[in-house]
C-alpha cells in the first residue's frame, strides 16, 4: 500500500498523473508535460514535492564522532547551518545511500536519506549508534518543497526576509519562515539550478504550496512532477540511488571521491575501499546514433562488453539523449565511440564529460 503525501490531494486537483515510486504516490507529470516542466526549471522556475525524502535527527555529546564513523565524508570544522554531503558504505564499500547532512548546532544534526532507503537507513544508524548519540526518524513530520530555476530565489524573497534566505549554497536557515509560515529554508537542490528546499511542518504544506505557486505566477513557475526531476538531475549528471549507485557500488566507482575521507582515522567501509581499488568508473555518453539509451544496457568498445548504462534518457533543454554508465576502469577516454545494446539493435555513442549541463553563472 503505498503511501501519500501531504499534497496529494494538491496533485490530484492540478491535474497530476500519480504513479508509485519509492512508496509513495506522486506525480510523474502534470498536464504541461515533461518536456514544458522541465524547460520551466531550466529558463524560469518550477515546484517539486518532494516530501517523500526521509529526515533523521542525530542528537548527543558524541552524534559528531557517531556520524564520523558511519559516513565517508568528514563533519569536523562545520558552521551551524552548513550542509555537507556523503556517501555511507556497508562493511565491503558499497554504497548503502547517498544523503546530505545539516549541523543545526553543536551535538545536533538534520539528516536527509532517500526515500526508498529511509528505514533501511535508519536501521542501520540505529545498530551503528554508540555513546551519547541517539538517532530519531523525523520524516513523518516534515513536508519537502523544493523551489527550483534561475527565478527561484527572486520568487523567495517576494516573501520571505533577507534573514530566511541562506547566504551560501550547501547552507540551511533552520528557524526560517516563508509567508509567515516557519520552515527551514535550504539552499540545495538535485536540477543543477539555483534554488531552495524548504521543509516545513506537513499540516502546513498545502498552505505553502498555494501560496508560492501564486506568488510565482509573473516569474512561470510551474508544478513539476517525477519525469523533469529526472531529467534535470540527469542532465546535471548527479547519480541517483539504485541507478549510478547501490550496496554493490562504492562512492569512489561512481564519482564520489570528493566526499569520500580516506585521511580519517576510520569510517565503516574503509579498509575494504583502501584494499580495492575502484575496478569501474561513471561516465558520461551523447548518443550520436538514432535511438534512446535506458539503464542496464550493455556498453561495448570495438566489439568487447566494457559495462552498463545506469540511466539515460532524451534531454529537452540540451536538445539530444544521453546516457551514464559504469564501465571497467581505464577502457575508454573522452571522445571515444562505443555502441550501446537497445532491443537487439546497436546504438553509437561518444565518451563525453560530466556534467552534461552546467547553470551559466
Amino acid at each position: 500500500m503505498e503511501r501519500k503525501t501531504p499534497l496529494y490531494e494538491a496533485h490530484v486537483e492540478a491535474g497530476g498523473k500519480m504513479v508509485p515510486f519509492a512508496g509513495y504516490l506522486l506525480p510523474v507529470q502534470y498536464e504541461s508535460g515533461v518536456i514544458k516542466e522541465h524547460m520551466a526549471v531550466r529558463t524560469q522556475a518550477g515546484l517539486f514535492d518532494v516530501s517523500h525524502m526521509g529526515e533523521i535527527l542525530c542528537e548527543g555529546k558524541d552524534a559528531l564522532a557517531n556520524l564520523q564513523m558511519l559516513l565517508t565524508n568528514s563533519f569536523e570544522n562545520m558552521a551551524d547551518g552548513q550542509a555537507r554531503y556523503s556517501p555511507m558504505c556497508n562493511e565491503q564499500g558499497g554504497t548503502i545511500d547517498d544523503l546530505i547532512v545539516y549541523k543545526k548546532n553543536e551535538g545536533q544534526y538534520f539528516i536527509v536519506v532517500n526515500a526508498a532507503n529511509r528505514e533501511k537507513d535508519y536501521r542501520w544508524m540505529k545498530e551503528h549508534q554508540f555513546g551519547d548519540a541517539v538517532f530519531t526518524d523525523v520524516s513523518d513530520a516534515y513536508a519537502q518543497l523544493a523551489l527550483q530555476g534561475p527565478e527561484a530565489m527572486k520568487i523567495l524573497k517576494k516573501l520571505t526576509e533577507e534573514e530566511s534566505v541562506p547566504k551560501k549554497y550547501y547552507h540551511a536557515v533552520f528557524d526560517g519562515n516563508v509567508a509567515g509560515i516557519p520552515c527551514i529554508v535550504s539552499k540545495t537542490g538535485y536540477t543543477g539550478e539555483d534554488g531552495v528546499e524548504l521543509y516545513v511542518d506537513s499540516k502546513e504544506a498545502k498552505r505553502l504550496w498555494d501560496i508560492l505557486l501564486e506568488a510565482g505566477k509573473e516569474e512561470g513557475l510551474i508544478p513539476c512532477g517525477l519525469g523533469a526531476r529526472d531529467t534535470l538531475r540527469m542532465e546535471a549528471a548527479m547519480p541517483l540511488y539504485g541507478h549510478e549507485m547501490d550496496d554493490g557500488v562504492s562512492p569512489l566507482e561512481t564519482g564520489l571521491g570528493f566526499a569520500v575521507k580516506m585521511s580519517k582515522e576510520a569510517f565503516i567501509g574503509k579498509e575494504a575501499l583502501s584494499a580495492n581499488p575502484p575496478a569501474r568508473k561513471r561516465i558520461g555518453l551523447k548518443v550520436t546514433g538514432r535511438g534512446i539509451i535506458r539503464e542496464h544496457q550493455e556498453v561495448s568498445k570495438d566489439g568487447k562488453q566494457i559495462g552498463q548504462t545506469t540511466s539515460g534518457t532524451h534531454c529537452p533543454f540540451l536538445g539530444y539523449a544521453i546516457a551514464m554508465a559504469l564501465v571497467e576502469e581505464g577502457s575508454v577516454d573522452l571522445g571515444d565511440a562505443v555502441q550501446v545494446e537497445v532491443r537487439g539493435r546497436k546504438v553509437e555513442a561518444e565518451v563525453t564529460a560530466l556534467p552534461f549541463y552546467k547553470k551559466q553563472k
